[in-house]
């Protein structure tokens, strides 16, 4: 019974990532501050933290 569930599972999420509705999560690689860098599909991107407390890098400033 699992496993015919777990074939249904797995369909419902191939559909997700075809309708191109499927989020990868992104790997935080620097120390967290307003500004970091993530890898997500083997690439390295920097973005604007905005999920951390520190996002406007006040933590930082002396």
């Amino acid at each position: 019974m699992y496993q015919e569930f777990q074939k249904h599972l797995q369909a419902e999420l191939q559909n997700i990532k075809d309708a191109g509705l499927y989020k990868s999560e992104r790997v935080i690689v620097t120390p967290q501050s307003s500004g970091i860098r993530v890898e997500a599909d083997g690439k390295e991107v920097e973005v604007v933290n905005f999920c951390a407390n520190n996002y406007l890098g006040l933590a930082d400033n002396k």
